[in-house]
């Protein structure tokens, strides 16, 4: 099961169109590969796909997008101008089944994936790269953001963007 597109896969569309004419792009999780299309289609002088899961990797492949299969960076190599992450970023439900639990949960708190990619993915950011990600309220900002100053990156709020049930954040950091 792959994560299908929605409202957080668009927040980054709009900002991967900006950004990645020429430059060279790691889209962290890829799922049915949108985002790498995305840059792709707006320009970037490569594209590199990676997910955990095999299916979506073959998928893509399948659609011309160059993917590898890899739990967050540990099969990536070299470095980029821009990553990109729509990470897993909803806290755990007990209620929940194992598959949409694997596509969904970002930890027993929800911010625990996106602190092992921050701290994994400074060594693989160009200078004067850029990461960008989305995650939601439900997973706890202050968290993220105090993982953030303390891994010692300087980071904006690019957007937010508000449903019924949370608020969706945009974030650029380098």
């Amino acid at each position: 099961m792959s994560y299908q597109p929605a409202e957080d896969s668009f927040l980054l569309v709009r900002e991967i169109k900006e950004k990645a004419k020429g430059k060279s792009v790691l889209d962290m999780g890829t799922g049915f590969g949108i985002l790498a299309d995305t840059a792709i289609k707006a320009g970037a002088s490569s594209v590199l796909a990676a997910d955990v899961n095999e299916s979506s990797v073959r998928y893509c492949l399948a659609k011309g997008i160059n993917a590898i299969q890899s739990d967050l960076f540990s099969n990536i190599q070299g470095k980029f101008d821009l990553i990109f992450f729509n990470p897993p970023y909803l806290p755990e439900d007990p209620l929940e089944d194992e598959e949409t639990k694997r596509v969904v949960c970002g930890g027993k708190h929800g911010y625990e994936i996106i602190i092992k990619f921050l701290k994994q993915a400074k060594e693989h950011l160009n200078k004067n790269g850029e990461i960008l990600f989305v995650f939601s309220s439900l997973t706890n900002k202050s968290k993220i953001d105090a993982a953030l100053k303390s891994l010692h990156y300087q980071f904006t709020l690019l957007e937010e963007e508000h449903h019924f049930y949370e608020t969706l954040y945009l974030y650029s950091c380098r």
